[in-house]
């Protein structure tokens, strides 16, 4: 006995429902030819993010433009994730001191010439200072692993960026990677400079700002508007009816 569709379904013998064992139907193919175009096309608008945003592409441009005139060394990408600003050491100047995590004059030049176009951003987007070492160990009386060394230069970086260009705490992060993400050998003193390196990274998320507190603002009173509170005044003395002692404001007797 062949099975009957609930009441509201569609019939098994309608043409467009597909049969076990047989070919979907023509309107089937396309429909989910049109969904995978669908799904590519946000997966391509989501990871163009940051490159379609105009201030992300400004800045990108304007670092582009001060490595091309070699006032620094480095690189600029914009992917999915955001904008990444790669500082590398230039002419034998080093950025800190050997197992030091002071900053140098040289990294602060090219902090000067980066803060002028992440300002902007830095209004409205998190941004991480990445710290690299060299593959070289380290080990003194201050840091015990390239991974602390790294992480504390990233810091000193930060706070520079916050103390002395006034860029805000709330978006500011640093992470350290110690020597484990080598962009270049450590058998050569060059490719051990190369990995010495500040990555300065731009989420291409915004952050939300936060919503304005509920309720009536508090008012805050000037103390000269306030009139002065009077004195109190002092407790009057009962009349006493010492000829009725019935009376509450008779004298006690003795």
């Amino acid at each position: 006995m062949p099975m009957r569709a609930p009441k509201g379904f569609i019939d098994l013998s309608d043409p467009k429902v597909c049969q076990v064992g047989h070919p979907a139907p023509p309107w089937m193919s396309c429909y989910a030819d049109l969904m995978t175009e669908l799904v590519c096309f946000f997966v391509i608008l989501y990871a163009l993010s940051a490159a379609l945003n105009k201030d992300v592409q400004k800045a990108a441009a304007d670092v582009k433009e001060i490595i091309d005139k070699g006032e620094m060394k480095g690189d600029v990408k914009i992917d999915k994730d955001g904008l990444k600003i790669s500082i590398e050491e230039q002419g034998g100047a080093s950025f800190f001191g050997i197992g030091a995590a002071e900053p140098t004059p040289e990294i602060d030049g090219k902090l000067a010439l980066l803060t002028p176009a992440l300002a902007k951003l830095a209004q409205s987007h998190e941004i991480l200072v990445e710290g690299h070492t060299d593959g070289q160990r380290i080990h003194n009386d201050y840091f015990d692993s390239n991974w602390e060394l790294s992480t504390a230069r990233a810091t000193s970086v930060a706070r520079l960026l916050i103390e002395k260009y006034d860029m805000p705490a709330a978006n500011l992060g640093a992470v350290g990677y110690g020597g484990n993400r080598p962009i270049a050998t450590n058998d050569t003193p060059e490719g051990r400079a190369k990995n010495r390196r500040v990555v300065i990274f731009v989420k291409s998320t915004s952050l939300k700002k936060d919503p304005a507190p509920a309720g009536p603002p508090t008012t805050v009173l000037d103390a000269k508007a306030v009139p002065p509170i009077a004195p109190a005044a002092a407790p009057v003395e009962p009349v006493r009816d010492n000829e009725n002692p019935e009376s509450p404001s008779a004298a006690p007797a003795e």
